[in-house]
């Protein structure tokens, strides 16, 4: 355990739960897209190199005893894009001098498995991977490269593991692939995580539909079947990201999923209109013994271009969550209050 991750379990407040239930519980902040800023195709850059991008949500960051999200593009500082120049092309180049700031602000494990991060081919890949390691930060996605990752926390083994629908990632639509992932971490792990980028994307797609999704003539999977077919192979938690809106969360078998957690700090060349604009911080509680769900909180958030995430004062992002939860997932063993708590029924 990092020693700023063990101090801080020292730090939380009583109202998150008593001193002993720290002790029997894991908490896991979790977050969506992650692109601090671009050079490509032209500069889009924050100002004071980033260093307020996360201010508002730092201390939540920090504090976890894990920390993840999905770094939606590259850490490179030259190379080739790979994508076209149509409307709907985009390539997401953050310089190496920004990693420091993913490892400032608590993240342990970023996904690779979307499609920015073959944004600007082999070298982007590898330059991201290594800024990464540099700042001590697991990652996983990419066919043939890293598949999965473990770290360690209080003693217990968590596997960590992503998948996107893009032909480079390790693909969340070959279920053979997907099973045979999470059954490895099962095996030798005492908790799993899971990330997948799928969905179509856009203002009209926040909410999960039953069957497979499709963008742009792409195969976005089918999502609730990937969720729950991961925590039928023992995995504890999963969360998705990909259409650039929240979607609902649900509480599957005692286990936690998030089917989407939208745009969290992109500050320039994403659409923040509106709901795209909405970026939660899930901070939720799962036993440490078993994975089971305990708890949870909504932390709303909404971006502004150039700025990155700052505190929702207006309710909206939680009301969001809540409504979209309880229209698509009736059946969830959880329920949101308009305080934005995540609670077992």
């Amino acid at each position: 355990m990092r020693w700023s991750k063990a101090f801080s379990l020292l730090l939380l407040p009583l109202s998150f739960g008593s001193v002993m239930a720290q002790t029997d519980t894991l908490t896991i902040a979790m977050v969506g897209d992650v692109m601090m800023g671009t050079t490509y195709p032209s500069q889009m850059l924050p100002g004071n190199e980033g260093k307020d991008l996360f201010k508002d949500a730092a201390s939540i960051l920090r504090t976890a005893d894990l920390t993840v999200g999905n770094l939606e593009g590259t850490l490179c500082d030259g190379g080739r894009s790979t994508k076209g120049s149509g409307p709907n092309s985009y390539s997401f180049r953050t310089p190496t001098s920004f990693a420091p700031r993913l490892k400032e602000v608590g993240f342990d494990y970023l996904s690779m498995a979307n499609n920015h991060a073959n944004d600007f081919g082999q070298e982007g890949i590898e330059s991201t991977e290594q800024c990464l390691r540099e700042q001590g930060i697991l990652f996983s996605g990419i066919q043939g490269r890293v598949e999965s990752a473990v770290v360690e926390r209080g003693g217990k083994k968590i596997g960590l593991c992503a998948f996107g629908h893009n032909s480079y990632t390790l693909k969340h639509t070959d279920l053979e692939v997907v099973g045979r992932i999470v059954d490895d971490l099962v095996s030798r792990c005492d908790l799993v995580v899971v990330s997948f980028h799928g969905g179509a994307e856009g203002r009209s797609k926040s909410h999960v539909p039953q069957g497979g999704e499709t963008f742009l003539g792409e195969n976005r999977g089918s999502l609730r079947q990937l969720a729950h077919f991961c925590i039928d192979h023992g995995a504890d938690v999963v969360y998705g990201h990909g259409p650039h809106v929240l979607r609902a969360v649900e509480v599957y078998k005692g286990r936690f999923i998030a089917y989407s957690l939208g745009n969290f700090c992109t500050p320039y060349n994403v659409s923040l209109t509106g709901i795209s604009g909405y970026a939660p911080l899930l901070e939720i509680n799962i036993s440490r013994a078993t994975g089971a769900f305990l708890s949870g909180k909504i932390h709303p958030f909404i971006q502004t271009r150039g700025i990155g995430p700052r505190s929702d004062k207006t309710g909206a992002v939680i009301k969001e969550m809540k409504q979209l939860s309880e229209a698509d997932m009736p059946q969830s063993q959880a329920r949101i209050d308009t305080a934005g708590n995540i609670l077992l029924k």
